[in-house]
């Protein structure tokens, strides 16, 4: 799926969005009478929505600035001026409802959704192969899901827009834990229809794994931990999933979509406007990469000192200094994990992993709480990163340990902030951040949204 080129495609489909709404309705009246006609046009569409992942306002900027910028794993940087004031107030806890990248967060996700919205609508009545059918179905399905669930973890109450935009709809407001449960049906359907794995182009699309895998995450989050723990158990005993011997070999484009993988957002240089950001967004200086490092998503202080000594996780993940083009060793904490081999100017070749089986691991653990088994998968991803087992006698909370084991083997991949609500622990963040006087539970929602629909509640 790596190298489907489908920009066009996503053009095509995006460009009836209105400018003065949600963007619920991704297409024209007229590209929506013209289109979804035939299995090719599903199959179009739902590589669009794939396509969609891939923008700044998604994966490509706006989630990693409000799920890990917003925890204590990073923050801005240095450069705070200009346009970088945003995500300042993100790190900050001071923005408002006029946040450009909150904004772009909140319509290109729902613009997404649009799109599944569209096929899932429109599928039941077009005559195609059954088992195709039903992919592309579940591929619409957990898309949509993937969208709702970080818009529910950021916003709480938000629009929850099943059916196609129709002009004149009125959008309401559900609750997060509202959210959540359509989630937990929509997944569980998506998880029946999609297949276990794919080859050849379409390695890339979603899977029963990554189905799953959220679903659990969502089950986690709604304190289901016994349905989450039935989820997990079949993840690890059906889909095939392992854990690579070293840490390192998860990252550069080599090691794209790998055993261990379980959904990555694909992205893909050439100048075709697939590439990410991220080896420009992450390095901390135009020697580092690329002509034109900004240094955001800048590690803390405190994530740097979170990693236990010898843990062979820190090198892959992240750099506490670099040498200069003149060979001087400069102090400067940046992002390695997304950096990629070649030096290209904002277009890189990197994808961004969603969900990796260290992470169900990790959430089997949770679910099961305070066991010996826990620890045991614990220490399974412990040993990899080639640090001593622990146990119950092991100091602190279990808990406080299971978080923390989360915090260093998912650094930088989004968990952070959904980890620290749902494990009630949102008070790390002052505590690693003193420039911090008080935080909140949600984003505001943007003031456009606001205007336009005089029924919502602002957060």
């Amino acid at each position: 799926m790596k190298r489907i080129l489908y920009i066009i495609l996503c053009t095509a489909l995006f460009a009836g969005c209105s400018e003065d709404f949600t963007d619920l309705a991704p297409i024209s009246n007229r590209n929506e009478a013209d289109f979804y006609n035939t299995p090719e046009d599903f199959e179009v569409a739902i590589n669009a929505s794939y396509a969609g992942l891939q923008s700044t306002g998604v994966y490509g900027r706006g989630y990693w600035t409000m799920f890990e910028m917003r925890s204590d794993n990073t923050d801005q940087g240095p450069d705070a001026t200009g346009l970088a004031r945003q995500y300042t107030e993100i790190n900050a806890f001071t923005e408002d409802a006029l946040n450009e990248q909150v904004t772009a967060a909140w319509s290109e996700s729902y613009r997404v959704i649009a799109n599944c919205n569209v096929i899932l609508d429109r599928i039941p009545d077009v005559e195609m192969d059954a088992s195709l059918k039903n992919q592309v179905s579940g591929e619409a399905l957990f898309i949509r899901s993937l969208m709702y669930y970080h818009l529910a973890i950021g916003f709480g109450n938000i629009p929850l827009q099943l059916t196609s935009y129709v002009s004149g709809d009125e959008l309401v407001q559900v609750d997060e834990s509202t959210v959540l449960q359509q989630l937990v049906t929509d997944l569980t359907t998506a998880e029946e229809n999609l297949p276990v794995l794919y080859s050849g182009s379409e390695v890339g699309k979603a899977t029963k794994g990554a189905a799953a895998t959220l679903l659990a995450k969502v089950l986690l989050t709604l304190g289901e931990n016994s349905a989450a723990e039935t989820v997990l158990r079949r993840i690890i005993a059906n889909y095939g999933y392992e854990l690579l011997p070293n840490y390192a070999d998860l990252w550069g484009v080599a090691n794209e979509n790998n055993a261990e993988s379980i959904f990555e957002v694909q992205y893909i240089s050439g100048g075709i406007g697939q590439g990410s950001l991220f080896t420009n967004d992450f390095s901390p200086s135009t020697d580092l990469q690329t002509g034109s490092g900004f240094g955001r998503n800048r590690p803390t202080v405190s994530m740097l000192e979170a990693y236990e000594d010898g843990d062979l996780r820190f090198e892959p993940s992240m750099g506490a200094t670099y040498i200069d083009l003149e060979g001087e060793v400069v102090e400067a904490r940046h992002v390695r994990k997304y950096q990629s081999d070649l030096a290209i100017e904002n277009d890189s070749d990197i994808n961004f992993v969603v969900f990796r089986y260290a992470d169900v691991l990790l959430m089997l653990a949770e679910a099961l709480g305070d066991t010996p088994e826990s620890y045991d998968l614990i220490n399974e991803v412990r040993d990899r990163a080639g640090l001593p087992d622990i146990d119950a006698s092991t100091p602190g909370t279990f808990e406080d340990k299971l978080l923390q084991e989360r915090r260093v083997e998912l650094a930088f991949e989004n968990h952070r902030w959904p980890d620290l609500k749902r494990f009630g622990a949102v008070g790390k963040v002052t505590e690693a951040e003193d420039f911090i006087t008080s935080t909140k539970e949600y984003f505001f929602i943007p003031q456009r949204e606001m205007d336009i629909n005089p029924n919502f509640v602002q957060n």
